[in-house]
């Protein structure tokens, strides 16, 4: 009784969530191509703060450790855990 109770509160809550977050697809709230285009030169990165792609980075630690080594330099290790799309 209890996994079948669990079921139908979950799908409740998974048919409320969906009302709830679903974007109204009003036309009149979408940007125009004007708005559209200025947002996005808004939102997207500059040159300068892209400076991390011009660093020759390393995939192998054993590379780098030994590159390090050699050059007397230290190593940033860039890391993550957990799911690509989100850290969990």
């Amino acid at each position: 009784m209890a996994p079948r109770v669990l079921r139908a509160s979950a799908a409740t809550l998974l048919c409320c969530a969906a009302i709830v977050f679903v974007p109204n697809s009003n036309a009149a709230d979408s940007p125009t191509r004007a708005q559209f285009t200025e947002l996005h030169a808004l939102i997207k990165p500059r040159g300068a703060e892209q400076k991390w792609e011009q660093v020759p980075w390393l995939t192998s630690l054993w590379e780098a450790r030994q590159k390090a080594a050699r050059e007397g330099k230290p190593i940033l290790l860039w890391e993550m855990d957990g799911h690509p799309l989100g850290c969990t």
